[in-house]
């Protein structure tokens, strides 16, 4: 669901972004409890392209998240630049269970007083759709599974219609070839878009990502970018990516340590 300040609903993704935004975050800092969790962090991503994000529980990547969708308030003198409204899809899937599957799709619009005009219908069912949910419109979340779940999840991202797209950690609790369908599943929906998507499985970052970035640290510092080679979704037994994974797991290790 979309937590940032909204636009109306704007042309289908597949028509999407004359322009393409950007979003950087300048000189971050951030205490908790007089512990700064960022002293003069920078971020930067590239119009267009998905940024995976790992570190260690608690360093602050969904802190940063929230940073970039207007969610947390920082400390001078961090500078948020956004070109673009965010829309935000979480680690839970967040359906109303009292709602079925294309009200909830639905739900931002409603929540913005939007009419419920038969192009905003028409456009949230070709979004079940693409998404493989084509005739359970009308089914409760309890009737789904949990990779339905998330497919309704991302639909309603997706109706947003948002330039730049935050992603928390949003296939976590899924068996592997649910997983593995749904990151293929966002690339083809998400492409064009500016992408932050934190994640604790470097595979998953390696064969998403254009970038990825490892936060470390207290204060947290980001890592140089590491760009995987070939077109996303890559192949998950590409050796050459599970040479990456291994560099991956290793700064990982180091920086729990």
């Amino acid at each position: 669901m979309q937590d940032a300040p909204a636009a109306p609903v704007a042309a289908a993704p597949d028509e999407f972004m004359p322009a393409r935004p950007a979003a950087a975050i300048r000189g971050a800092r951030l205490r908790f409890g007089g512990t700064p969790l960022f002293d003069g962090l920078d971020l930067d991503l590239p119009a267009g392209t998905v940024t995976c994000l790992l570190g260690p529980s608690g360093v602050g990547k969904t802190t940063l998240l929230r940073l970039l969708a207007g969610l947390a308030e920082p400390e001078p003198p961090t500078l948020v630049e956004r070109t673009g409204p965010v829309a935000w899809m979480a680690q839970q899937d967040l359906l109303m269970s009292w709602l079925g599957v294309l009200d909830n799709v639905l739900l931002g619009a409603r929540l913005r007083g939007e009419p419920r005009t038969p192009a905003l219908v028409e456009r949230a069912r070709g979004l079940l759709a693409r998404v493989g949910l084509a005739g359970r419109e009308g089914d409760r979340p309890a009737a789904l599974s949990g990779g339905m779940r998330q497919r309704v999840a991302l639909a309603r991202t997706l109706m947003e219609d948002r330039p730049i797209v935050l992603m928390d950690e949003p296939f976590s609790g899924l068996d592997a070839i649910t997983r593995l369908r749904l990151q293929d599943l966002a690339v083809e929906l998400l492409a064009g878009r500016t992408v932050l998507l934190v994640t604790h499985d470097p595979l998953e970052a390696l064969r998403l990502g254009d970038r990825v970035l490892v936060l470390t640290g207290s204060p947290a510092r980001l890592s140089a970018p590491l760009e995987p080679p070939g077109a996303k979704p890559r192949a998950p037994d590409d050796p050459a990516l599970l040479g990456l994974q291994g560099r991956l797991l290793r700064a990982l290790a180091e920086a729990a340590a």
